[in-house]
Formats: C-alpha cells, sequence, structure tokens
C-alpha cells in the first residue's frame, strides 16, 4: 500500500516548480543550532544480517528465490561478505570504532536444517560470534527473524503454513534461552511491513494470505516477548519498524506496532529517508532506484517526535539507520557517508536536547552486504568487494567519521550541516498535530 501511495506525492513536483521554489533557495543553508553532546550512557553499535552478510547460505526461502530466478534476483549471491568466515575479524572492525553494540541475526536455517533436526556446527558458530563479543567488550542485540526462513519451511507453505506459528516458537525459545543472561537486546521480527511486502512480492501472496501472515508475525511477536522476558529477566526486547515518511507512517504502523504497544520495551526505528515538498525523490525507491534518493536529515527529528508522542514513556533506539551508494561510486549529490552520517547523529543530539528519549544508534551495516538480490547498492563502513572474490574489507570515510562521533559523543556543538535543509517537510504537520490531540485527550 505504502508503495503505491509514494508516487502521488510527485505530483506536487510541479506545483513546487511553479510556485518558484528554487534549487538555490533550497540551499541556502542557515547557521546550525548548536548540537549538545549526548549522554554518556547512549549505546552505540553497527549492524548487520545472517544472510546478507553471513555466506556459506544454507537451504532457506531466499537460497530458493535464487535458485528459481525469481523476479528480485539481479545478480548471483556468490561468496557473500563471509561473515560466517571472517566474523573475527569483523568484530574487531567494529570494536574499533567503540561501539559497544553489534547487531545480528541468528539464522533458523542454519540452526534448523531440517525438521527437528539441530545443526551444532550452526550453534557452534553462533556461540563463537557471541564468546568473540566478550572479549572485545561488546553486546549483542539479536534478530530472532531477518525476512529468512529455512527451506523446508518455504516447502511446507512459509507463513501459510499452519504449523508455522509453534515452529517458529521453538527455534525462538531455543535462542533466547541459549543466550539469556548475557546482556542481549532483542529485535523478533525485523520490520514486519518490509517483511510481509517481500512476500507478497516473492510468493505473489494474496489478501487472504498477507492477513493470515500479519496475525502470524503478531502473534510470534507477543509470544517471543513473554518468552524473553520469562527466561532473560530484565531484558529489552522490541520489533523495529521501517520509518517510512509521514503520513505514509499510518499504513504500515496500523497492521502491527500499533497493535503491540504493551510487548515493546523499547521503540525500534530503521530511518533511510524522508518526504518533504522540494524532495520527493522517495518514489524512486518504488522502482528500485533508492540509491538516488536525497538525504533529509531533519526529517528524523520530526519521525523521534512523533513516535515520542505516540509511545510515551518508551525510550527509542534507532536500529538501523545508513546511506547506499551505486555500487560504491560518489554520489551525484557529492555526500560522503562521512557527512551523512554526521548530519544525522546532529539531529538525534537535537532531539535529545528537545526530551526525546532516544538511547541508541546502529549503523547499517558494518560492511557492504547482498542487498536482497544485489550487491549494487553499498551501505558499508567497509567496503567489500564480492563479484570478483576480492572480500578485504575497505574502510570509507565513514569510519573514521563515526570513531570522532562516538569519542566526541555526537558532532561538534559547531557543526554545519552539510545535507541541505528541506523545505515544506511533510512530517511537521502530522508532527503538530498529533501533539495536540493527545494534549486535548488529557484535558
Amino acid at each position: 500500500m505504502v508503495k503505491d501511495a509514494l508516487p502521488l506525492v510527485a505530483v506536487a513536483a510541479g506545483l513546487l516548480g511553479a510556485a518558484g521554489v528554487t534549487e538555490a533557495a533550497r540551499r541556502r543553508v542557515p547557521p546550525a543550532a548548536p548540537a549538545p553532546p549526548l549522554p554518556e550512557d547512549f549505546r552505540w553499535g553497527v549492524a548487520l544480517s545472517g544472510y546478507q552478510a553471513e555466506g556459506r547460505s544454507p537451504d532457506s526461502n531466499w537460497t530458493r528465490h535464487e535458485s528459481s530466478r525469481a523476479p528480485m534476483i539481479r545478480e548471483p549471491f556468490g561468496t557473500g561478505p563471509d561473515f560466517a568466515g571472517r566474523y573475527a575479524q569483523d568484530i574487531a572492525l567494529a570494536a574499533s570504532l567503540g561501539v559497544d553494540t553489534f547487531r545480528f541475526s541468528l539464522e533458523w536455517a542454519r540452526t534448523e536444517p531440517a525438521p527437528g533436526v539441530l545443526s551444532e556446527e550452526g550453534w557452534a558458530f553462533y556461540d563463537a560470534v557471541m564468546d568473540e563479543l566478550d572479549r572485545h567488550g561488546l553486546r549483542a542485540m539479536i534478530t530472532i527473524d531477518h525476512r529468512v526462513y529455512p527451506g523446508w519451511v518455504l516447502g511446507r507453505g512459509g507463513w501459510d503454513w499452519n504449523g508455522i506459528v509453534d515452529a517458529w516458537l521453538m527455534h525462538a525459545e531455543r535462542v533466547l534461552r541459549r543466550y539469556a543472561g548475557r546482556g542481549v537486546a532483542w529485535i523478533t521480527v525485523n520490520k514486519p511491513s518490509f517483511y510481509l511486502d517481500g512476500e507478497r512480492r516473492d510468493r505473489r501472496l494474496g489478501r487472504a494470505q498477507r492477513r493470515t501472515m500479519h496475525a502470524r508475525l503478531l502473534e510470534c511477536h507477543q509470544r517471543a516477548y513473554a518468552i524473553a522476558h520469562e527466561v532473560d529477566p530484565g531484558c529489552m526486547v522490541s520489533s523495529n519498524l521501517a520509518c517510512v515518511p509521514a503520513p505514509l507512517h499510518h499504513l504500515t504502523d496500523s497492521w502491527f506496532v500499533d497493535r503491540c504497544r504493551d510487548t515493546l520495551d523499547f521503540v525500534g526505528i530503521d530511518y533511510y529517508y524522508g518526504l518533504s515538498l522540494d524532495n520527493l525523490t522517495v518514489w524512486r525507491d518504488t522502482i528500485g532506484h533508492y540509491r538516488s534518493i536525497t538525504p533529509q536529515p531533519e526529517s528524523l527529528r520530526y519521525m523521534l517526535r512523533i513516535y515520542a508522542k505516540k509511545f510515551p514513556g518508551l525510550p527509542i533506539w534507532i536500529v538501523e539507520h545508513g546511506m547506499p551508494t551505486d555500487d560504491g561510486r560518489p554520489r551525484a549529490d557529492g555526500i560522503t557517508r562521512g557527512q551523512h552520517l554526521a548530519d544525522h547523529v546532529r539531529q538525534i543530539q537535537l532531539a535529545i536536547a528537545e526530551g526525546i528519549p532516544v538511547i541508541g544508534y546502529n549503523h547499517w551495516s558494518l560492511t557492504d552486504n547482498y542487498e536482497w538480490g544485489s550487491y549494487r547498492p553499498r551501505f558499508g563502513l567497509w567496503r567489500v568487494e564480492v563479484r570478483d572474490g576480492d572480500l578485504t574489507r575497505v574502510p570509507t570515510d565513514g569510519v573514521e567519521a563515526y570513531r570522532r562521533i562516538i569519542a566526541g559523543r555526537g558532532v561538534p556543538h559547531d557543526h554545519q550541516p552539510v545535507c541541505p535543509p528541506a523545505f515544506g517537510v511533510f512530517a511537521a504537520p502530522w508532527e503538530t498535530t498529533l501533539g495536540r490531540l493527545q494534549r486535548g485527550a488529557r484535558r
């Protein structure tokens, strides 16, 4: 539904030009407001996911998509970045940044390759990852389901299979019990709205099938939340949401996150882009050209305000945030990964200064990875060339930028943004309206 709605905003582009809002006017950057430092206990992290980064992939829904040449597969997976073979090196790179959190997914396909058959090798790999994190003083954020499930589950119908909830929860409980007591922050289901949209597209799900998946994803999250607090008391659990620009966020929030607010210990947000009258590039995501979407840092602060008002009392953790480049080439707008990172962290600093309870930030991703069918979108702090087999980790300018930001508890107070300011941010009136409605309800 969201992707169907996004192109409609393109109509405003012509009206904007007629109104005389020029590119030059948009780029008149006023002096930036001072950005106070972040709290000392603010959590800094990096993120990756199993299928996208591990390599040596076991039989799963995604390996079967590739073998069947599904429409979204633009190039073969190949070796992947090989986190499975280079996890010690990659964790050391993460630690060198100064982060304290390492987010990864624990792949069901690797730990239960056949029904009821548990892989000692698969579990040993994740045990080794956890031990390596401990050696570097890093805490894990573990995603239980990052859009990937075993091939044998797909063979039984995937989310159409009547046994999937029980099987999924057995896997989740094994994961939760195995790593309880180790300070893990838990993500049950990664971006349910995008997960559903991917299944709809990849498996051509009908309306009734989508409603079934809605209900089953929600049940999995709610029951996993209860199990987590039973076996790992005091832990923090969430399901991160795909933060689409207001007002479109209502479409994705309504069926999942709005229904599970009582089973969230923090609001997990994945933020990548905003929407405004002079920045309608978000519509390019509907045709797979999101590498050229124009960054919009100030929309992040508006969306943080919206979710702080929507979920009063819950802290917010930016579970994913990053910027794609096209095969690692410089962007047409000249914005680098380090500049993009700094401008968005500044908005987090300003948000916290307003009283918004943001407690952490994870950069997506540690290294370049397989972006669900292609290596062309590059998100990594470290570049990795997979196609030619050279898996050397090559730092981008984001590496040193992130180190400085972490060491300085944010950008300096006099940091001047590089990303141009937006005109007519769509999130602004929605954030204001939500605040008025909530104030009225309290009267």
